[in-house]
């Protein structure tokens, strides 16, 4: 009886850790940088990928910078795009990168601060910081 009663508590324990955990709701911030972060990785793995169509290759290229006021005309060149319908992935992306203008100029309006405008920024490939060993 007492290891059940020992596996039921710790059961217990760890369900409230994980609800304390996720109790504090995402910041507008925060779910913007997290679902960009997520778009440009989807968007270069598409790019990479040997198996998909052609017309990917033709797709506006989607380097996100939430940062800098130019992401919103980027969302939407990318969301209007005629190419591609037929490739289920790209119509994934557009799909989130949909959602993310939609937060950007719906619930996060206020709450946004543009740095830049630079909408040449946004054509450069975000190349990850190189590790010194």
């Amino acid at each position: 009886k007492l290891p059940t009663m020992k596996m039921l508590l710790l059961l217990v324990v760890l369900l409230s850790a994980a609800l304390l955990a996720s109790a504090a709701p995402p910041t507008c911030y925060s779910r913007v940088l997290s679902l960009s972060k997520e778009i440009t990785e989807s968007f270069q793995e598409l790019q990479t990928s040997k198996t998909l169509d052609s017309c990917v290759e033709t797709l506006p290229r989607l380097y996100l910078d939430i940062h800098n006021y130019c992401v919103l005309a980027k969302l939407r060149d990318f969301v209007a795009y005629p190419g591609c319908d037929r490739v289920v992935e790209v119509n994934e992306l557009k799909e989130k990168a949909r959602s993310l203008y939609t937060i950007l100029i719906s619930y996060c309006r206020r709450d946004l601060v543009f740095l830049t405008d630079d909408c040449n920024a946004l054509e450069i490939p975000i190349s990850p910081p190189i590790e010194h060993s």
